[in-house]
């Protein structure tokens, strides 16, 4: 089933129906539910019983099959990551070769166990190729879901933009991305964009607080509008750690940066950054427009540290955080990247 917020999509959407494009990419912000979506149009296409408004009957043996996730005309690539939100096991390749590793025996002994994979690999879709040069084994279309588009890596982007100049006949792909502006323009040409809606802060509060969580609003404001988002926030283990982080940003330049980077470090650099970089747009929100985005709740501390903050160091800590975003997923020291930033953002009001 789709999220509530979604159902105008849906049915603008069905106007498409009587000229099915090849490639359609569903854009948006993340956290709202576009891989969901794009799961749910999948079985509708393949549905040998679909009802009026292009919904799946759920009852029929295609719908059945794709439920069960063996239907023969459906495939989903994501990255090794996310396979598991996506309700897959690991790609067959990533299986064989864990399999392999694990036959070495002794000689693999104190080794790293290699981390899942956050992009798409040409592997994957040199498989998806084998797949849309096979028939139809129903009889009708063969539908591919890949998310994101992002993650493909160059090899890859490469690899799929040559079937979607010559698409196969049958072959539809629902291509999810949140950020389409690191798409190869030459993918994103040859795809018909399908811009999703987020939901209005009112529906998105309403359906959080039906999930039972508290506090909805505020959630609802740290994950910049996203539904999916903040459910996620309102379970996250580390919660406690990010208010403490919060109120030591708050305090400005009394700020321990060593205490902060000894506190954090096991965290992922990407988690901390992600809370800092969230920090300085509501600095900067407050200071120009006087209403915070993401943590309405520390307004107070938010006034007092804009009005104490150097305009010029607040520009160039930006750029540092920034270029130190293009970097997170490295293998980096998460102690003295955090020392670094804490002290950054102390200078801040020096």
């Amino acid at each position: 089933m789709i999220y509530p917020w979604q159902a105008e999509d849906w049915n603008r959407l069905q106007q498409l129906r009587g000229h099915w494009p090849h490639a359609l990419l569903l854009h948006g912000q993340a956290g709202i539910g576009k891989l969901r979506f794009a799961q749910h149009l999948a079985q509708g296409l393949l549905c040998e019983a679909q009802k009026p408004n292009g919904e799946p009957c759920g009852a029929c043996a295609a719908c059945n099959w794709f439920v069960q996730g063996n239907h023969p005309d459906y495939r989903i690539v994501v990255p090794e990551a996310l396979a598991a939100e996506a309700g897959l096991g690991a790609p067959a390749d990533d299986k064989a070769e864990k399999t392999e590793k694990a036959d070495k025996g002794d000689a693999e002994e104190g080794k790293k166990t290699r981390a899942p994979s956050k992009e798409i690999k040409i592997e994957q879709v040199r498989a998806l190729l084998d797949f849309c040069g096979v028939g139809s084994h129903r009889g009708g279309a063969r539908v591919v879901v890949l998310a994101p588009a992002e993650a493909l890596n160059v090899a890859a982007a490469n690899a799929l933009l040559k079937t979607l100049e010559e698409p196969p006949a049958g072959v539809v792909f629902l291509m999810v991305s949140a950020r389409i502006d690191r798409l190869l323009p030459t993918i994103i040409s040859r795809c018909r964009q399908w811009p999703m809606t987020t939901p209005s802060p009112e529906a998105a509060t309403r359906w959080l607080a039906a999930q039972g969580v508290e506090q909805a609003p505020a959630l609802l404001a740290e994950a910049g509008g996203a539904p999916l988002t903040a459910l996620a926030l309102a379970s996250d283990d580390n919660r406690a750690l990010r208010d403490w982080t919060l109120k030591q940003l708050g305090s400005g330049p009394a700020c321990d940066a060593f205490a902060c980077a000894e506190t954090l470090q096991k965290l992922p650099v990407p988690l901390v950054l992600g809370w800092l970089q969230r920090w300085l747009y509501d600095l900067l929100a407050q200071r120009t427009a006087g209403t915070p985005r993401y943590f309405p709740q520390a307004a107070a501390a938010l006034a007092r540290c804009a009005a104490q903050a150097d305009a010029s160091a607040f520009a160039r800590f930006i750029k540092t955080v920034t270029r130190q975003r293009a970097v997170e997923n490295h293998p980096l020291n998460a102690r003295l990247v955090f020392e670094e930033l804490f002290i950054g953002y102390r200078e801040l009001f020096v």
